[in-house]
């Protein structure tokens, strides 16, 4: 399971989000979307933990805290298949 951490500053770095997980154990992947378009950071990204049981103790302590001038939001991220069928019906009406 993923966590999702939006409100992110726009110029944070991978490495450095993956620095601020490993407090509460091993980090596996860390990703920041970028917009297609411009390239630049979309403002939200996931970190994957080594386990389960380090996901807890870093949402609870991330959520609301203040990183780099933002105040983070941190929970488990949805399943892909959520997010991709709440986006695939705006993409349908826009072709029409």
């Amino acid at each position: 399971m993923s966590i999702y951490v939006g409100n992110l500053p726009y110029e944070v770095t991978e490495q450095e989000l993956n620095e601020v997980f490993s407090d509460y154990g091993t980090v596996k992947r860390v990703t920041i979307p970028v917009d297609r378009e411009t390239g630049k950071v979309r403002g939200f990204g996931f970190v994957e933990m080594e386990t389960e049981s380090d996901e807890s103790p870093a949402i609870e302590a991330l959520d609301g805290a203040e990183w780099m001038g933002r105040e983070l939001r941190v929970n488990k991220a949805r399943p892909r298949s959520e997010n991709n069928n709440r986006n695939r019906g705006r993409g349908d009406r826009e072709r029409f």
